[in-house]
């Protein structure tokens, strides 16, 4: 096809009506009238010879024709960005951004709390939206919906072309509450089986803890399990259960709340936790800038850790 006959500013409307469907906030999304963005969706529809937009009730549905477009759009739109918007350079305290990062509860707590509250000083025309790592997390990276995840290295499928940094590395603890007669100084491995146990069985990965403990075929009471990797240590105080948590987000509520601390019943690996992003990111000032924040707030971590 000869694109000269083309007008790629369809490309952005098509992107507009496809993630909006409403021709009035499609054109808002432009900065156009409507009347512009209906001329376009009807300019759209003699060129695909396809409705693309199918009004039922008060909502425009597509057709399966505008289905199968939208993801081959949005890569189109994102290519003509990389195109014309090339990195300039970012200044924290005067260009202003929003990024997106995914993360557990966990590392929102321990990694990117404080990092927001230090960038709420240095860079406060700087936005962090942090948003829970779901099943499409790499998609939503790769689709330019969030900009940066945090993950352990042991639970990223290891074929992920995506470029990485180590950021800290965390272990598990056993946790009961402090008054609970049946954890002593140390707990074997029979011992163990016979507490109540605390689950986590939330997000795309299996708990890395008890994936370990189910590997050295070590038997587990499950009582409860729980969604939030910071909620469940705190669901051993006042009850009998116990739970193998993060030691650093451990040591984190130990003085708020009363809980004891013993090692888990047999060796397990450390958690590595890492950040991954797209390679298309790789060189954008801003992005750039927030990575090395990151990685900043991340060495502070270690130079805190307390021995082991």
């Amino acid at each position: 096809m000869d694109l000269r006959g083309i007008d790629l500013n369809l490309l952005l409307a098509l992107d507009a009506l496809l993630n909006e469907r409403n021709v009035t906030r499609a054109a808002q999304r432009l900065s156009i009238g409507q009347s512009a963005m209906s001329a376009s969706l009807a300019r759209l529809r003699r060129h695909f010879d396809d409705r693309l937009l199918v009004l039922e009730g008060k909502a425009l549905l597509p057709t399966p024709m505008a289905e199968a477009l939208q993801p081959l759009v949005r890569e189109a739109v994102r290519a003509v960005h990389t195109v014309f918007d090339r990195p300039r350079g970012f200044d924290a305290s005067v260009d202003r951004r929003s990024f997106t990062v995914l993360a557990s509860d966990y590392a929102t707590l321990i990694l990117l709390r404080p990092l927001i509250a230090r960038l709420a000083q240095e860079a406060p025309l700087q936005r962090i939206n942090v948003r829970p790592i779901q099943m499409d997390y790499v998609g939503q990276v790769r689709d330019g919906d969030a900009d940066l995840f945090i993950l352990p290295a042991e639970l990223a499928d290891p074929r992920l072309p995506y470029p990485h940094r180590h950021l800290f590395t965390d272990r598990y603890v056993l946790v009961a509450d402090a008054g609970n007669k049946a954890v002593g100084a140390a707990v074997t491995r029979e011992q163990f089986s016979d507490l109540p146990y605390i689950a986590f069985d939330a997000g795309p990965h299996p708990s890395f803890a008890d994936s370990q403990l189910e590997a050295l075929d070590v038997a587990r009471r499950v009582e409860m399990t729980t969604q939030s990797l910071v909620i469940m240590p705190l669901l051993v105080v006042g009850t009998p259960l116990v739970a193998l948590a993060h030691e650093r987000l451990v040591l984190h509520l130990t003085d708020q709340v009363a809980l004891k601390v013993v090692e888990p019943p047999v060796p397990l690996r450390p958690l590595r936790e890492t950040l991954f992003w797209h390679a298309r990111q790789t060189e954008d000032p801003g992005h750039l800038w927030l990575r090395e924040q990151i990685t900043e707030q991340a060495t502070q971590l270690d130079v805190d850790a307390v021995p082991h």
